[in-house]
């Protein structure tokens, strides 16, 4: 490896260092990099990725760390590294390029582009030489030349219409009238894929997409379909048994490269743990079904082991690969657990996670056993235990004795890197699935760490009435996009939910306002990604999918909901109608892609239900935790008390009419209020029968 740094060298991102003594002539995205290309007339070469991915260490490997390939390099283009998680509005944007000119995408995303950044060539993965059926980098490189020399004319002319052609699209929404039908639809379109052999929709590879999930739960409450919520079980039980779980660390892969959720790619990102985390805790809420309180107890348990930082934030991944190789810290020999396992109990052991003499687990690109084994269940254990006739608790037990005794040992091996940089929206994810998780299951440390966390932002990341979205080693970068806004507004509705202090309504109002002057399209509605402050791009994309996590579109809708139904504020309910119309067409043809937008519309054209607690603090208290455990997905609660009444009644003046001395629980439908109730036991009541 070449011992001289590039340009890579004094950055922060732990992706971009990684590539820092690369023979290649890195440059971070910036303006010197684009001057220079300018200036030698040579094309640039945009190479996106992060840290944890893991063909993105196989290409650096195979041709980043290459002399041969370098130099190629180095003699044709100006070469940029960026971290997609850094800057998700550069990787949105050229993504989207690659998907309009590829039909796909993924990471590491390789661009070719001019000097004024307009795009010409897009790919994903190269390798040096030619194979998969893909050309490689030591053919591909002089071709570009060659063309960049001979048909400049037509690169230009080509890379003006991919720009044209990017800034088209959505342009010219046709404006449809949604109604409950497109649940329906989106509920088919999921029963249609559906495995219900093995949970999921669809084939290899699978993605948990725990937000599907929110939609199937929300849909089976709305309908009293069971088929809905079989679905979620169903799914909810398969990926927690397959081998995408770790068993003996806890937390989640990021999904799946077979239909069985066995062989998964190891990588675990936090915005997954979030989004399960809050899946499994909803799933709780409704079922009772102890394998998922248990499951949602156990990614807790992973994030603060593993991601949680000691001043208050959250990192963002763990990588898949250590030593080299994908999965290596994971997965263990027949011989290892033979060695390992107490004798009297290893047959028992082997039996239940499904360990072979010769390994279960398959190399992706070989298909072919490596020797190795990854832990997986085939049926919970209530199940294995009802069947074998072993106490559920001495069995429980000894594989909690187990897994310990396979833990220490792993803890042992060279650990998969950690990504140690903080993001606004991801750490807002977690903070709002541990409020979940608390609201749920009654840890307090859940609330607590919640609040560490979000008081880490405030003091960090939300400067001078300005949000930004990454935190690494004190340094504070890039300006907050779409989703650090409406991800952190829903933290804060959140915790204002769960704990009545009304400084979280009060941020989220405010944050809101920014978000309306500076990401608010007044003219057509939808909120574009990135402020219209912040560094201009060749296109302003304005996104709607809801693919690893929901939108920022989605979860945003989702909050004007709230905001409108506790303040009543006019302009809140025009934006949300403009929501719905801008996007109706791109809902409507395949609504299942937008299943968090889903949740929100089901929540505004569900009659409302509006909870307010009044009454003395400690029995407001009380009455909100046992409120919050029930299962209103459609609910807007407000507490007030002495300790808070001045202040709420500041933000939303018609809570004056419900102060009161004595406990009292007024339950509103659409803003009709009944009889206040002044006994949690009867609240209880009337909202399960009739909510």
């Amino acid at each position: 490896m070449n011992q001289k740094p590039n340009k890579l060298i004094t950055e922060k991102s732990q992706y971009l260092l990684q590539h820092a003594y690369n023979p290649v002539d890195w440059y971070p995205w910036c303006e010197e990099a684009f001057e220079k290309a300018k200036q030698e007339d040579k094309p640039i070469f945009l190479s996106i990725g992060y840290s944890t991915c893991h063909w993105c260490h196989v290409m650096e490997k195979e041709s980043f760390e290459d002399f041969e390939v370098a130099k190629l390099m180095n003699e044709t283009f100006i070469s940029i590294k960026v971290d997609r998680e850094e800057r998700p509005d550069i990787d949105g944007v050229y993504m989207k390029v690659c998907q309009m000119l590829t039909g796909s995408g993924g990471w590491p995303l390789t661009i070719i582009m001019t000097p004024d950044k307009k795009p010409f060539f897009a790919g994903t993965y190269f390798p040096k030489r030619q194979r998969f059926n893909r050309i490689g980098m030591l053919e591909l490189i002089p071709k570009i030349k060659e063309f960049w020399i001979s048909k400049r004319k037509d690169i230009l002319q080509s890379a003006e219409e991919i720009t044209k052609s990017l800034n088209f699209i959505g342009k010219k929404n046709i404006r449809l009238k949604l109604d409950d039908s497109i649940f329906e639809k989106a509920y088919q379109q999921f029963e249609n894929r559906f495995d219900p052999q093995y949970g999921g929709f669809g084939e290899a590879p699978k993605f948990p997409s725990p937000h599907n999930l929110l939609f199937l739960m929300r849909f089976y409450k709305n309908k009293n379909l069971i088929e809905a919520l079989n679905m979620v079980e169903k799914t909810l039980t398969q990926i927690r048994l397959g081998g995408i779980f770790d068993h003996i660390g806890f937390g989640f892969c990021r999904y799946s490269t077979d239909k069985f959720w066995l062989v998964p790619h190891f990588e675990k990102m936090l915005y997954d743990q979030a989004m399960l985390l809050m899946a499994y805790s909803e799933a709780f809420q409704v079922t009772k079904n102890e394998l998922f309180e248990q499951t949602a107890r156990e990614i807790i348990s992973y994030v603060f082991r593993v991601l949680k930082n000691n001043i208050g934030g959250f990192f963002t991944a763990e990588d898949a690969d250590s030593e080299g190789e994908e999965g290596k810290f994971y997965l263990f020999t027949e011989k290892e657990i033979a060695e390992l396992i107490p004798k009297d109990f290893y047959q028992t052991f082997v039996k239940i996670f499904n360990i072979e003499k010769g390994g279960n687990y398959y190399d992706e690109s070989k298909g072919v056993k490596t020797g190795k084994n990854i832990l997986h269940l085939k049926k919970a254990l209530r199940e294995i235990s009802n069947e074998t006739g072993y106490n559920y608790n001495y069995l429980s037990s000894k594989l909690e004795q187990c897994r310990n005794i396979l833990f220490d040992y792993r803890e042992k091996r060279t650990h998969p890197l950690r990504d140690e940089k903080i993001l606004t929206d991801w750490n807002s994810l977690i903070i709002s699935a541990l409020v979940k998780a608390y609201q749920v299951l009654g840890d307090d440390e859940y609330l607590n760490i919640a609040t560490q966390s979000y008081d880490f932002i405030i003091q960090n990341l939300l400067l001078d009435n300005k949000l930004y979205h990454r935190y690494k080693d004190e340094e504070v970068k890039f300006d907050g996009n779409l989703d650090d806004y409406a991800f952190f507004i829903q933290t804060n509705l959140d915790l204002f939910e769960t704990t009545s202090e009304v400084k979280y309504l009060s941020t989220a109002l405010e944050l809101n306002q920014i978000l309306t002057n500076n990401f608010w399209d007044e003219l057509n509605g939808g909120y574009f990604f990135t402020s219209s402050n912040s560094e201009k791009l060749i296109s302003r994309q304005k996104e709607l999918y809801d693919g690893a996590i929901p939108s920022g579109n989605s979860v945003q809708f989702m909050n004007l909901i709230k905001l409108y139904r506790l303040t009543q504020e006019k302009i809140l309910s025009e934006m949300i109608e403009k929501q719905i119309e801008y996007f109706s067409s791109e809902v409507e043809k395949y609504p299942s892609a937008y299943s968090y937008f889903l949740c929100a519309l089901q929540n505004y054209y569900s009659p409302s239900t509006e909870i307010i607690i009044s009454g003395p603090n400690e029995e407001v208290k009380n009455a909100t935790k046992e409120i919050l455990r029930l299962y209103i997905p459609n609910k807007i609660l407000i507490t007030i008390s002495p300790q808070n009444q001045n202040e709420i009644v500041k933000l939303i003046p018609q809570m004056e009419n419900y102060i009161s001395e004595k406990l009292n629980i007024f339950i509103c439908n659409n803003f009709v209020c009944k009889n206040p109730i002044d006994k949690i036991e009867l609240a209880i009541k009337e909202l399960t029968n009739s909510v």
